[in-house]
C-alpha cells in the first residue's frame, strides 16, 4: 500500500505510481536474490528477524525515491545517515567488500529492472516521468552509495584491527574498488596516486613459525600476534597500503608460502626509458625481509590505477622467478628488466630442464653456484667478487676453471654470461625442487 502523503501526492497510472504499488514485492525480489547470490546473506533463510529488518530497508528506499524524485529533491542529511547505518551495520557484521559491491551492484540492477518493468506496464506512457526518475536516480544513486560506504567503513573500523584494515585498502586498490578513498581516510594513507609500483615479495614456507605459544588476550597463535606487529610498523614507517597473504602459487610450487603485497605511489613511466620501482619500495623488502630472518624474493610491475590487478600479475610471476636472498642487503626487488630471461625459460620446459641438468653437473663442485652467483653480481671484477667470498683470487680463479671443465661454458664468455646467469638465477629462486 502506498502511504498517505505518497498516495496523494503521487498522480494515478504515472510511472511513480506504479513503482510504488509494486515496492513491497520488488523489495521480497531483491532480498530473495541477496539470499541466493551473496553466501553471507544465507542467514536471511533461517533468521526471520534478520530477513524482516532487510524486507524493511529494502521497502524504504524504494518509496524515498518515488517520494522525492518527482520533484527532483535530493536525499536529505537524515536519509543520508539512515543509508550510512545501513552499511555500518553490515560492515559490523563481517560483510566482506567483494560481497558489498556485490549487493551495490545487485541492488542498482533490480531498481533498474523494476523502472524498465513499470515503464511497459504503462504501454509507452510516462516517459518524461521516466527521464525525471532516471535522471534522479543518477545523481541520488551516487550519494547514496557514498553514505553506504561510508557506513561500512565505519563498521570495520569497529570490528577490524588496524593491519587488516589496511590490508583491506590494498586489496580495494587492486581490483579498483571506489570504496578505497574511504578506507585510505580511515587508516590515514593516501590513494590518490595515479601511477603505482606493485611489490611482490615471495617467501617460501609460509608465515614464519616464531613459535606455538598463544596471546593470553584471544587465543591467537603468538606468531600471527608478532608479524601483524611488524606489518603495521612497515605501514606507519612507508605510509603505504600493505597485505599479507598466502601465496597463489600453482600447485606443487611453494605450497603453503606467503607473500606480501605492498603498492607503492611512483612516477609515470617514461616510454624511452626501462622503470624503475621507487627506491622506497627496495628499502621496505630490506625492512621486511630482515624481520623475518627468512629467505626472500621480491619482483615490482608498475601499472595505472585501473591496471594494478594486471601489474600485481607480473609482480608475483617476477617475484617466483628472482633469486632468494637471507641477508637482506643482498635482496633487491627485480623488475621484468632483470629476470625477463629466466621469465622466458619458465614457459619453455625443455630449455628449463637443460639448464637443470648444468646446474647438476655443477652441484658436486665447491660452492661453484655460489661462486657464479658472487661473480656476476660483482659484475665479473674478480677482486670484488672473491672479497665477497672471502677467499684468495686464485681460488676464485680454481673454481672458475671448474666450471668451465663440468660445463663446457667458459664463466666470462658472452654465451657463459647469457647461459650460466640464467642457471644460477633459476638455482636460487628455488624453482627447482
Amino acid at each position: 500500500m502506498l502511504t498517505p502523503a505518497l498516495a496523494s501526492s503521487t498522480p494515478m497510472g504515472s510511472l511513480f505510481a506504479e513503482l510504488a504499488r509494486r515496492a513491497p514485492a520488488s523489495a521480497r525480489r531483491e532480498v530473495e536474490t541477496y539470499t541466493r547470490e551473496i553466501p553471507e546473506f544465507g542467514v536471511l533463510a533461517v533468521d526471520p528477524r534478520a530477513r524482516a529488518e532487510t524486507l524493511e530497508s529494502a521497502v524504504w528506499l524504494r518509496r524515498r525515491a518515488i517520494e522525492l524524485s518527482p520533484a527532483d529533491l535530493t536525499l536529505t542529511k537524515k536519509d543520508l545517515d539512515h543509508i550510512a547505518s545501513m552499511g555500518e551495520s553490515r560492515g559490523r557484521g563481517g560483510m566482506s567488500l567483494e560481497s558489498r559491491q556485490r549487493v551495490l551492484g545487485l541492488h542498482t540492477a533490480l531498481m533498474l529492472r523494476e523502472i524498465n518493468e513499470a515503464t511497459d506496464t504503462l504501454r509507452g506512457g510516462g516517459v518524461d516521468e521516466l527521464i525525471r526518475m532516471m535522471s534522479w536516480f543518477a545523481s541520488q544513486g551516487e550519494r547514496g552509495i557514498g553514505a553506504y560506504c561510508r557506513g561500512f567503513v565505519r563498521g570495520l573500523r569497529h570490528r577490524l584491527p588496524y593491519v587488516e584494515q589496511v590490508a583491506l585498502l590494498a586489496r580495494a586498490l587492486l581490483v579498483a574498488d571506489p570504496m578505497a578513498a574511504e578506507l585510505a581516510s580511515a587508516v590515514g594513507l593516501t590513494e590518490e596516486a595515479e601511477h603505482w609500483a606493485v611489490t611482490v615479495v615471495r617467501v617460501p614456507g609460509g608465515r614464519p613459525a616464531r613459535d606455538d605459544r598463544r596471546d593470553d588476550r584471544d587465543g591467537t597463535p603468538a606468531r600471527d600476534v608478532e608479524l601483524d606487529g611488524e606489518l603495521e610498523a612497515l605501514v606507519k614507517a612507508y605510509q603505504v597500503p600493505l597485505v599479507w597473504q598466502r601465496a597463489q602459487t600453482p600447485p606443487g610450487d611453494d605450497e603453503g608460502g606467503g607473500e606480501l603485497i605492498a603498492l607503492t605511489p611512483s612516477a609515470p613511466p617514461m616510454a624511452s626509458a626501462v622503470p624503475l620501482p621507487p627506491s622506497a619500495a627496495g628499502d621496505l623488502v630490506r625492512d621486511f625481509a630482515g624481520a623475518l630472518g627468512l629467505p626472500c624474493a621480491a619482483g615490482t610491475a608498475m601499472g595505472a590505477r585501473p591496471e594494478l590487478a594486471a601489474a600485481l600479475d607480473r609482480a608475483r610471476r617476477i617475484s617466483r622467478t628472482a633469486p632468494l636472498h637471507r641477508t637482506p642487503r643482498r635482496l633487491g626487488t627485480h623488475t621484468m628488466a632483470d629476470v625477463f630471461v629466466e621469465l622466458a625459460v619458465a614457459d619453455v620446459p625443455f630449455v628449463d630442464d637443460w639448464l637443470h641438468t648444468l646446474a647438476r653437473r655443477l652441484a658436486p663442485g665447491p660452492d661453484l653456484l655460489v661462486t657464479l652467483d658472487a661473480y656476476y653480481h660483482h659484475d665479473m671484477n674478480r677482486t670484488a667478487t672473491a672479497t665477497a667470498l672471502n677467499v684468495h683470487p686464485r681460488t676464485l680463479d680454481y673454481r672458475l676453471r671448474r666450471v668451465r671443465e663440468l660445463t663446457g661454458i667458459a664463466p666470462a664468455s658472452t654465451h657463459g654470461v647469457r647461459v650460466l646467469s640464467a642457471v644460477v638465477t633459476r638455482r636460487l629462486s628455488n624453482s627447482w625442487h
